[in-house]
C-alpha cells in the first residue's frame, strides 16, 4: 500500500449470525430486530415484541434455515462478501475493508482495519451494498458508519455512494450476471425484492404527500423518489428489461421476507408463486436484484421454499439466478466508481 495514501473505501452489507447454533442466531436476530429503523416503534414497543413474541420461536427455526444453506467455509453472504472485498482490492490501490451492519465484522472493526492500513487516515467512501434505499437498509448502514466514526473520535470525511439502482454500470452488471439463464425457454420473469412496511414509505417521503397518497406515485416526478424503495426497485426492474430486452407482459414485481402483520409492500412473492402457477406458468425465472451476495433470503427463501411454494401450486421449474456474488462486470462496477472519486 501508499504509505501517504490518507483514503480508505469500506463496503458494508447487512450481516449475518457467526455461527447455525441457536444462540449465535438469537444474538444476531435481537441486534438486527431492535434496529429502530427496522422496527420503527418506540423502543418499549419494539423490546416487548422483539422478546415476547419473536425470539421465543424465531431463533431455533432461522437456525434450521440458516443450516441448510450454511457453507463448510461458513456463512454465504460473509463469505461472498469477504471474496468481493479481495477482488475489489486487486482492482484498487486504496485499501479496502469489509463492515457488516449486524453481526461480524462490524463497521467498529472495519474502520480499524482501514487505521491499520493507512497511516493518517482522512478520508472513506462508503459503498453500502444495498442498490435501493430504505430506512431498513441503506439508511441503517449509513447512519451506523457515521455513529461508528463519532464514536471513534475520528477527524475522517464520509463520501458515501447514493443508491445506483438504476446506474446504467449496475444494469449492465445485472443483466450480465443473469445472460446465460435468460437464454432458457422460461415462461415468466420475477423480480423479487425484500419487502418493506408501506409505513417506512410514508416515513421517508420529505414531501409528506406523495408515496401511497398519489395516484401511480412511483411513475409521478417527485423529489420523494430519491428515497423512495418501491420507486427505485420498479426502476432498476425497468431498466433491467430495456437492456435485456424482456418483452412486455413477460415479466413482473413482487416482495418477499414480510414480518408481522403491518401491511407491507404486495403482491407477496410467495403468493406469486401460487398465482402464476395456477395461471399456467410451468418455466419461472426469478431474479432478487435487492441483493448483491446471495444470503438466507436467497437460497433458502427462494431457492428452496420459493421452488416448493411454485412446484406444488402446478409449477414445473423455478431458476433462481445467482446475485451478483463475484461478476467481473460487478467488480470493475465497483473499482470504476471507487476511481470517479479519487480513491484510486
Amino acid at each position: 500500500m501508499d504509505a501517504t495514501n490518507t483514503n480508505g473505501i469500506l463496503m458494508v452489507n447487512l450481516g449475518t449470525p457467526d455461527s447455525t447454533k441457536v444462540s449465535d442466531v438469537r444474538k444476531y436476530l435481537r441486534q438486527f430486530l431492535m434496529d429502530e429503523r427496522v422496527i420503527d416503534k418506540p423502543y418499549w414497543v419494539r423490546k416487548l415484541v422483539v422478546e415476547c413474541f419473536i425470539m421465543p420461536t424465531r431463533p431455533k427455526a432461522s437456525a434450521e434455515a440458516y443450516k441448510s444453506i450454511w457453507w463448510e467455509e461458513g456463512s454465504p453472504l460473509l463469505i461472498l462478501s469477504q471474496r468481493l472485498q479481495k477482488l475489489l482490492q486487486e482492482k484498487v490501490k486504496t485499501p479496502v475493508a469489509l463492515g457488516m451492519r449486524y453481526g461480524n465484522p462490524s463497521a467498529e472493526s472495519a474502520i480499524s482495519e482501514l487505521l491499520e492500513k493507512v497511516k493518517d487516515l482522512k478520508k472513506i467512501f462508503l459503498i453500502p451494498l444495498y442498490p435501493h434505499y430504505a430506512m431498513s437498509s441503506y439508511e441503517t448502514a449509513v447512519v451506523d458508519v457515521q455513529d461508528t466514526i463519532k464514536k471513534m473520535k475520528l477527524d475522517v470525511e464520509l463520501d458515501v455512494l447514493p443508491p445506483y439502482y438504476q446506474n446504467e454500470k449496475y444494469i449492465d452488471a445485472l443483466v450480465d450476471s443473469a445472460k446465460e439463464h435468460l437464454e432458457w425457454d422460461y415462461d415468466h420473469l420475477l423480480f423479487s425484492y425484500h419487502g418493506i412496511p408501506e409505513r417506512h414509505l410514508c416515513k421517508a417521503d420529505p414531501t409528506g404527500e406523495h408515496c401511497l397518497k398519489v395516484k401511480d406515485c412511483c411513475h409521478v416526478p417527485s423529489e420523494a423518489h430519491n428515497v423512495c424503495y418501491r420507486h427505485q426497485v420498479f426502476r432498476t426492474s425497468e431498466e433491467f428489461v430495456k437492456k435485456a430486452n424482456i418483452p412486455e407482459g413477460k415479466y413482473s414485481v413482487s416482495f418477499q421476507s414480510r414480518l408481522g402483520r403491518d401491511p407491507w409492500l404486495t403482491p407477496y412473492t410467495d403468493a406469486t408463486f401460487t398465482k402464476l402457477a395456477e395461471s399456467g406458468v410451468k418455466k419461472l425465472l426469478l431474479l432478487s436484484p435487492a441483493f448483491v451476495s446471495d444470503c438466507l433470503e436467497t437460497l433458502e427463501e427462494l431457492c428452496e421454499e420459493g421452488a416448493e411454494i411454485f412446484e406444488e401450486a402446478g409449477g414445473e421449474e423455478l431458476r433462481v439466478v445467482p446475485c451478483l456474488n463475484e461478476n467481473k462486470v460487478w467488480v470493475d462496477t465497483l473499482a470504476s466508481w471507487c476511481k470517479e472519486r479519487g480513491f484510486e
